[in-house]
């Protein structure tokens, strides 16, 4: 059992302290919002990695390192999650490797839990039968694989969750066991429907309360300790460095917002209607909001529910006036994950009508040149979706020539770069 009253008072601590979880991370992010789809398109490929015999006998350079990439970039809750899957050579863990029966189990269990319409039994099962191999150096880190799958279902689970879920509810349950990601997760499921006019279905909400009663952000009596001399200033330097991390993160995002502006002020200069993703129509560069240069809803594009929902997010989108043929694509990638903004203009690229084509480019910081050149060479990108990139000081350096000599949407080609493939030598 727990105190109801007690908790319920410390979630409006939780939820009016701007710098905690809860608004660094868990409302108005859209890169958490972006980061489910990206993962779950990257379970995808590890688990055809797999069952195709492509996975590496290493983590670095593996599809999975891009899923564990993509969940630390959750840097508020997630920083740190990758460490339990590197390769440990001398210990031969975790054991998902080297060894081919696990490498398989792991890739069934994976397959298994990207099913949509997964309930809490089949999860369930799915963890079971996992758990029954004994993969050794393989536990409870997954759940923060299974979180981005199945929000409602798994939370996630890490030392500072962990620590967070002892002090609040009085357990003493361990990190690496899998018994005690059972327990937490049948606690929070109980704790989170007595608490569902406060916080919400997806278990991230409950699991970041947790995390900052864990990390010392929430103080509360049981944690009490961490406000003597010593724990003061630890506790001081994790507030320091949770309000540098807020600050560059609205360095970060006004920077992305500015490009946002730029490419919507091009595009309507060029005769076209504009786009920007459906979550940014509030955010505001030099006091205009992008949704005033944006169509208010995006036309029925002639794709799937699942493809119109990713292309919604994409950061600004060129329409043929009036009509809903999409001629330009662009991804502001200003500190997100390069790869993730690749899938997503690759699916608009794919669900695309037969002969109706896009230009699709990323939009980066000039220092990030190289990494996207390093991203696009990728051999799971192949060669049928052809992405350019243009950098930031570029786009600003010519944005007035742009709008007052540009014709259409080819303009842009004097600016952008491609990377060029070698061709394949015949076989």
């Amino acid at each position: 059992m727990f105190d109801e009253a007690r908790i319920r008072a410390l979630v409006g601590r939780y939820k009016t302290d701007p710098e905690s979880v809860y608004n660094t991370w868990f409302v108005d992010n859209d890169a958490r919002l972006k980061a489910f789809r990206s993962i779950r398109r990257g379970v995808e490929e590890v688990a055809l990695d797999i069952r195709e015999g492509r996975f590496p006998n290493d983590f670095k350079g593996s599809s999975l390192e891009f899923v564990l990439h993509v969940i630390a970039e959750q840097k508020q809750v997630f920083e740190g999650a990758a460490h339990a899957f590197y390769w440990k050579p001398k210990l031969r863990i975790p054991d998902i490797y080297e060894n081919d029966t696990n490498k398989r189990a792991f890739g069934q269990f994976l397959e298994s839990c990207l099913r949509k319409s997964m309930d809490e039994r089949h999860l369930l099962r799915a963890v079971g039968e996992l758990e029954q191999r004994k993969i050794k150096g393989l536990g409870p880190a997954v759940a923060n694989i299974l979180y981005f799958l199945h929000p409602q279902l798994a939370p996630p689970f890490n030392t500072a969750m962990l620590r967070g879920f002892n002090l609040l509810f009085d357990e003493k349950y361990k990190l690496g066991k899998w018994k005690s990601w059972h327990d937490m997760r049948t606690t929070m499921l109980v704790a989170n429907q007595s608490l569902a006019s406060d916080l919400s279905t997806d278990l991230g909400a409950l699991a970041g309360l947790l995390f900052d009663v864990g990390a010392g952000k929430l103080v509360i009596e049981e944690n009490a300790a961490l406000v003597d001399e010593k724990a003061r200033k630890r506790q001081e330097a994790t507030i320091r460095k949770r309000h540098k991390q807020v600050t560059a993160d609205l360095e970060a995002t006004s920077e992305h917002t500015h490009m946002q502006h730029v490419l919507l002020r091009i595009g309507r200069a060029l005769g076209y209607d504009v786009w920007a993703a459906r979550n940014d129509h509030a955010r505001a560069w030099e006091g205009e909001r992008l949704g005033t240069l944006s169509l208010r809803c995006l036309p029925p594009l002639d794709v799937g529910d699942a493809a119109a929902s990713t292309i919604g997010l994409i950061d600004v989108l060129w329409l043929e006036k009036g009509g809903n043929h999409v001629v330009a694509a662009f991804e502001v990638e200003k500190s997100t994950s390069i790869y993730s903004g690749i899938l997503r203009l690759k699916d608009l690229a794919l669900s695309a009508p037969q002969g109706h084509l896009t230009d699709l480019y990323l939009v980066v910081p000039d220092k990030r040149a190289k990494e996207v050149e390093a991203q696009l060479l990728r051999p799971s990108f192949g060669t049928e979706t052809q992405l350019s990139y243009i950098v930031f000081s570029e786009l600003l350096k010519n944005c007035d020539a742009l709008c007052l000599l540009g014709d259409d949407h080819k303009i842009l080609h004097k600016l952008a770069r491609c990377v060029c493939r070698s061709e394949p030598a015949p076989g």
